[in-house]
């Protein structure tokens, strides 16, 4: 159910789409049916491309989340105004959702829900909310971490977890070695502790661009991973 579960060819010559230089403004400016009714759908400030425009590695991707989630998340269908970028993207959301011993596929989706949460980003927060609890099998853990980590009974290396990256989030100028020291303590390897860093960097990044294009979740993800069979 979570992203981290796709995965495709990326395109080594992806293609211009039609909607860049000089045809963005009358785009952008347009107010017929079909970009509104997209807009009411994702709430993208900007243009959502139809998937037949885009290039075929994406087609892929998005035909990919049809069959096993049943929909597109709108994260692939906002970013794909930047189709090259969203690729990119994508490989590297790929890499950073790959478990490790003492950083399992839960314990990063939880990297995504704290520092979402510490953003208020609504997009991420619902959708990886929804990752969270399939990847716990416990949606009611799942939703006390998204709503208030520190309340949810969370063993201590899970908890060093979440406090590092919530400190970056907000207090990055405070952040020091011994910081990254509670996350060795906690019995992550220095690499699993890069990762924490590095998935908390990227979720900020995510968190911000969901902000700025107004994106919103699928109202799927509301249903999903609450109970027996979900």
């Amino acid at each position: 159910m979570g992203l981290r579960r796709f995965s495709y060819v990326n395109s080594t010559a992806a293609r211009s789409p039609p909607w860049t230089g000089a045809r963005i403004l009358p785009l952008v400016r347009s107010c017929h049916t079909g970009l509104m009714a997209q807009r009411d759908d994702t709430g993208s400030w900007f243009p959502v491309p139809a998937d037949s425009d885009l290039p075929g590695d994406l087609q892929g991707l998005f035909a990919k989340a049809r069959e096993r989630l049943g929909f597109v998340p709108n994260v692939f269908r906002v970013y794909a105004f930047r189709p090259q970028r969203l690729s990119a993207w994508f490989a590297h959301f790929r890499q950073l959702h790959e478990p490790t011993e003492n950083l399992g596929a839960a314990d990063r989706e939880m990297i995504a829900v704290v520092v979402s949460a510490a953003n208020g980003c609504l997009y991420c927060l619902v959708a990886h909310g929804a990752a969270l609890r399939q990847e716990l099998g416990d949606p009611v853990l799942g939703e006390r971490i998204s709503y208030d980590w520190r309340r949810a009974g969370l063993d201590a290396r899970r908890s060093a977890i979440c406090a590092y990256a919530e400190k970056l989030t907000l207090r990055p100028r405070d952040v020091t070695r011994d910081d990254l020291q509670s996350l060795l303590d906690a019995g992550l390897a220095l690499e699993e502790a890069w990762d924490v860093a590095e998935i908390a960097a990227m979720y900020n990044l995510t968190n911000r661009m969901a902000m700025a294009t107004n994106m919103l979740p699928n109202e799927e993800y509301s249903a999903l991973a609450r109970g027996a069979g979900t």
